[in-house]
């Protein structure tokens, strides 16, 4: 037996190289998940607080070193979870989960980060030794917070939005119990 007739029924032809606009890693990231201004939010989010961590990592000596270690600590963890949660929105794994569970996780962890990022700005302005680079990483932990609140902020008026779309007319409940059924 010749080795193409084993296989011949089995294989493909080589389908070549990928076809239309979107081929390679373009065609795993999906950008119009989240509406332009959140797309905004998201990305500025993401740079001021990668910005904010760099910002401290800079600094060389501290009198006071745990405003500057909490900081450390917060500015990282805002940029790699806002990190996470845009590579959730911008890949097929949004489809693999419940989109209410990301757009739930994405609530919440947007409105913990914002309150944790400014808390630990508000610390770190009181303990910090005034060099150039603590006061650089202070502005962008404090821009990058409200980015955050700001953020949170639209998310909780698209839901109240959502909300008052779903909710049936005004009726009262006595009006609902006298009026038939068959109506």
């Amino acid at each position: 037996m010749e080795n193409g007739a084993v296989y011949s029924p089995t294989t493909e032809e080589d389908p070549g190289p990928a076809r239309g606009p979107r081929s390679g890693l373009a065609a795993c990231f999906f950008l119009d998940r989240l509406p332009w201004n959140r797309r905004v939010l998201k990305g500025l989010q993401l740079l001021l607080s990668l910005l904010a961590f760099i910002c401290e990592e800079v600094v060389s000596q501290c009198t006071l070193c745990g405003g500057l270690y909490f900081f450390e600590f917060v500015s990282c963890s805002a940029f790699l979870l806002s990190l996470l949660i845009l590579i959730v929105y911008c890949t097929p794994f949004y489809q693999r989960v419940d989109t209410t569970k990301v757009k739930s996780s994405d609530f919440y962890i947007t409105l913990g980060t914002g309150c944790v990022f400014l808390l630990a700005s508000i610390i770190f302005v009181s303990t910090h030794d005034r060099t150039s680079a603590e006061i650089a990483a202070i502005v962008f932990g404090f821009i990058a917070s409200f980015m955050f609140l700001l953020d949170f902020v639209i998310m909780l008026c698209e839901k109240r939005q959502e909300s008052q779309l779903r909710k049936p007319e005004n009726t009262t409940r006595a009006e609902a119990l006298t009026e038939p059924l068959n109506a």
